[in-house]
């Protein structure tokens, strides 16, 4: 038996401009994989969450996140929150957030210093062993819930900060934060270079390491995503940075794809790109997956559409895809509420 899993975040387009941005595609083995499977709604997800659930850890609010990242990262076993590097701006009254600001190694070490002085003494040591990718190392686990990084990009902040028992020491925390950052000569010389500061710091995804041990269960894992590859590693579990086209051969019986290039397109603002990357898609994965599934060697396709209002799934076997009486519907028709 030959299983694929297949997760695409941002497939379903909110539904005032999905016919307008899907028009000009042809995406018939796409639609066809859409159509023909016996299709359910579940409970939205983030895709940290539905990583955590794939790979045998708890399935909770607060996906522990930041202790898989830190030991792929090389930092040892202990409590740690994901502290990413951000841009908050100021648009009209909303403080939206900017994710993945390029940094150079010496200024994310110089920021974090800076950081660590200021919080001397107060449990809170900070890491930047990834110039996108600070960490928090703390002595136990914080009374808060938090929003993944993926869920806050793009969006007003203000409603997304840490909520819980201790969330008013954490706004503190944030707000000491964004205060040392905005005086930072770092800031001021990449602000004279025409550069985005690092105005902030994102607190998500915390955990301890003796609680996020992955299981392995699948045999290769396909992702253009480091979340998905960082769990690879952790379950021991070969991993393929996503390849132009998909192919059958190797891999082992069970196989796990995650796709994210549309939420980057959409994260982005640029609407033509995740239009051009779902046309690459359809070329390089739809139709040879949907080959493979019509000539049974693969046995069973589980595709699940990621979206913030719930994860769509459906699962076909080679019989669904010779199901020519059940309609396959436009990509449009699928929009997002």
């Amino acid at each position: 038996m030959r299983s694929i899993h297949l997760v695409i975040a941002d497939l379903f387009l909110p539904h005032q401009f999905a016919t307008e941005i899907a028009s000009g595609l042809s995406l018939p083995a796409l639609e066809k994989l859409l159509g023909r499977g016996r299709s359910e709604v579940a409970e939205a997800m983030s895709l940290e969450q539905r990583l955590c659930g794939m790979f045998g850890l708890p399935c909770t609010a607060e996906a522990p996140i930041a202790p898989v990242s830190a030991t792929f990262d090389g930092l040892p076993d202990g409590c740690w929150l994901r502290a990413d590097p951000v841009h908050l701006r100021l648009q009209q009254d909303q403080l939206v957030l900017w994710p993945d600001v390029a940094l150079s190694a010496d200024e994310a070490a110089q920021l974090c210093a800076s950081l660590n002085e200021h919080f001397d003494g107060q449990g809170l040591a900070f890491f930047a062993p990834h110039p996108q990718r600070w960490y928090l190392r703390l002595d136990g686990l914080p009374g808060i819930e938090t929003v993944p990084l993926s869920v806050a990009a793009g969006r007003n902040v203000r409603g997304l900060l840490p909520r819980g028992a201790e969330a008013k020491r954490w706004h503190q925390v944030f707000n000491e934060i964004q205060m040392l950052l905005f005086a930072h000569p770092v800031n001021a010389a990449r602000e004279a270079c025409g550069k985005l500061p690092v105005n902030s710091v994102w607190l998500w995804g915390a955990g301890c390491s003796a609680d996020a041990k992955p299981c392995k269960a699948y045999d290769r894992v396909i992702s253009d995503d480091v979340l998905v590859e960082m769990f690879a590693a952790a379950a021991d579990v070969p991993h393929i940075h996503w390849p132009e086209q998909w192919h059958i051969d190797g891999g082992g019986n069970a196989q796990l794809l995650v796709w994210t290039g549309l939420r980057q397109a959409l994260q982005r603002g640029d609407l033509a790109a995740w239009h051009d990357a779902l046309q690459h898609f359809e070329t390089g994965y739809a139709k040879p997956l949907w080959r493979a599934l019509r000539s049974g060697k693969i046995t069973r396709l589980v595709l699940e559409v990621l979206t913030q209002e719930n994860i769509w799934r459906t699962t076909l076997t080679p019989a669904d895809a010779w199901a020519f009486w059940r309609r396959c519907k436009p990509l449009a028709e699928y929009s997002a509420s």
